[in-house]
């Protein structure tokens, strides 16, 4: 099996890397705080010290970091992944990044004889721990099928969506239709409360029927068990909204939806609420 590097060990990259040295694969390491690490290193995976003696130890490097100046800094930097990878490497992004990123990397590895995809996921904590999280690809046909193995290990709806910058296309076209949906389905759990209804069994009830959706059944519970713990960071749900606004102005689009989405998620992260889950948006409304 080849061995995978693994950079980036956050919420979703941490189960993410579990699954796969779960499923076998000799697996090295990096995060900027070892700590994170420290499971995944006392059930057999090697820690590197940087990012490029991950890329010299690996034949897959996957990286799952925070914003698209993480990416750029390891992929880009002295003494990182375009720079040490041997050749034949192939490097995979799913961080949720700019699509100019993406194919920024794509050319600039295509240069070194290496490979490269962007493939950012959607499915939150719980679709890294289980495994099946979507998995939105761009790159190269033929590399893509030589990654689908390892793909299948951390997801189950796989789809190479075109060429470079595709996969993060999609991921722009995923969080918007979340942005808006989570506006709705907060305020009709607001609606309820004010109501003097019974938020759960009002979930129990429309969550079965046409208002259902991922967020609805998975955010709503911890909405109303007042778990505000992060599958997904308001801060980084901020940055990807950013980044689809600014890909939207590009192609002379006005995203309304996505626009007052962003607002309300910027009040609460002034807030102090910038780690804490998207489902935290209820928030805005109990004040």
């Amino acid at each position: 099996m080849e061995n995978i590097g693994f950079i980036g060990l956050g919420v979703m990259g941490r189960s993410m890397a579990q699954n796969l040295l779960k499923a076998g694969y000799p697996l090295f390491v990096y995060n900027r705080t070892k700590e994170k690490a420290a499971p995944l290193l006392e059930q057999g995976a090697e820690w590197c010290t940087t990012p490029a003696e991950t890329a010299a130890k690996a034949d897959v490097v996957l990286t799952m970091v925070g914003y698209p100046h993480d990416v750029e800094e390891v992929y880009f930097r002295e003494n990182g992944l375009l720079g040490a990878a041997k050749e034949g490497t192939l490097l995979i992004d799913m961080t949720t990044s700019t699509p100019t990123l993406a194919k920024k990397i794509y050319e600039a590895a295509k240069e070194k004889n290496l490979k490269a995809l962007d493939a950012p996921v959607s499915g939150g904590d719980i679709g890294a721990q289980k495994g099946t999280l979507t998995i939105m690809v761009g790159g190269d046909e033929d590399v893509f099928e030589s990654a689908r193995p390892i793909f299948s290990v951390l997801g189950e709806n796989i789809v190479l969506q075109g060429g470079p910058g595709a996969g993060q296309h999609t991921k722009m076209c995923n969080q918007i239709a979340i942005a808006s949906n989570m506006i709705g389905v907060t305020e009709s759990i607001v609606y309820a409360q004010k109501a003097g209804l019974d938020p759960e069994k009002v979930l129990q009830s429309i969550s079965a029927g046409a208002a259902g959706s991922w967020s609805m059944s998975n955010l709503v519970p911890r909405m109303l068990a007042g778990d505000y713990s992060p599958g997904f960071f308001i801060k980084h749900f901020i940055k990807d909204m950013k980044i689809a606004l600014d890909e939207a102005e590009k192609m002379g689009l006005d995203l309304p939806g996505l626009a007052l989405s962003k607002k309300l998620y910027e009040e609460l992260a002034q807030k102090g609420e910038e780690n804490s889950g998207t489902q935290a948006l209820i928030k805005y409304w109990a004040e």
